[in-house]
């Protein structure tokens, strides 16, 4: 679209292409977005943009940290990245 392309440009910003010039598939982190939405911003108010970016680096760790998957076996991002392989 021209005009998103132009306002790309005026912000000095690359659009995200792959070789063929398709856009990258966003499937994890237009999950993650999901996910942030719902259990996060739209069950708080926020007095200032700060307590809004505050808030959302708090809640990064707690998904990172602590929020369990069951598709990690129970564990949390972290734990299932950083446990020992198994022979």
């Amino acid at each position: 679209m021209d005009a998103y392309q132009a306002l790309l440009s005026q912000r000095a910003l690359t659009q995200s292409m792959s070789r063929k010039g398709n856009c990258h598939d966003n499937a994890a982190m237009e999950s993650f977005f999901g996910t942030l939405k719902s259990e996060f911003f739209y069950r708080n108010r926020f007095e200032s943009i700060e307590a809004l970016q505050a808030g959302i680096k708090r809640y990064i760790h707690y998904y990172n940290h602590k929020r369990i998957k069951l598709k990690l076996k129970g564990l949390s991002p972290v734990m299932y990245r950083t446990q020992p392989s198994r022979p």
